[in-house]
């Protein structure tokens, strides 16, 4: 944790291939950054690494070679807690209350797939949907998030791009 007792993780989900300019000035100094997949390309994971270590998933968009290289699920441990990352597909149409069921050792499940922003909890458990950073699709705003973890809990801003 930073001296502040705090630390602070990005979440991106469903680039689809596009990076834009604005998610590099909304994650400047996050510790880490969990993209819960619809990647896109290996090149948004190595251009994403100029900002800080990735954490990432594959979506069902993602082809084989994403498909080779990274999991369907990723478990991370940061400051004492519990991070599943997923894209969300394999459980049909995801929603915070199947996921929390689905992963019920998480302190908080980031989540993609639905493109639509989403903080919610269930029970003890933070479901996190950063909505979608790529291409604009169904009428919704492009957007990621920052995850802060302190002594006090856990706390998301949604940001938009």
């Amino acid at each position: 944790m930073s001296s502040e007792g705090a630390i602070r993780i990005g979440l991106l989900s469903d680039t689809h291939g596009k990076l834009r300019p604005e998610v590099f000035e909304r994650l400047a100094g996050v510790l880490r950054i969990l993209h819960a997949g619809d990647v896109g390309g290996e090149h948004i994971l190595l251009e994403l690494e100029t900002i800080a270590p990735v954490t990432a998933v594959y979506g069902n968009t993602d082809g084989w070679q994403l498909r080779r290289r990274l999991p369907q699920t990723a478990r991370v441990e940061e400051a004492g807690r519990r991070l599943v990352v997923t894209h969300g597909d394999a459980i049909g149409s995801p929603t915070p209350a199947k996921l929390a069921a689905a992963y019920p050792e998480a302190d908080v499940v980031v989540y993609g797939h639905t493109h639509q922003a989403r903080v919610e909890r269930v029970g003890r458990t933070l479901v996190v949907n950063p909505g979608a950073a790529g291409p604009a699709r169904f009428k919704l705003v492009p957007s990621v998030a920052i995850l802060t973890l302190s002594l006090a809990g856990e706390s998301v801003e949604i940001m938009d791009l």
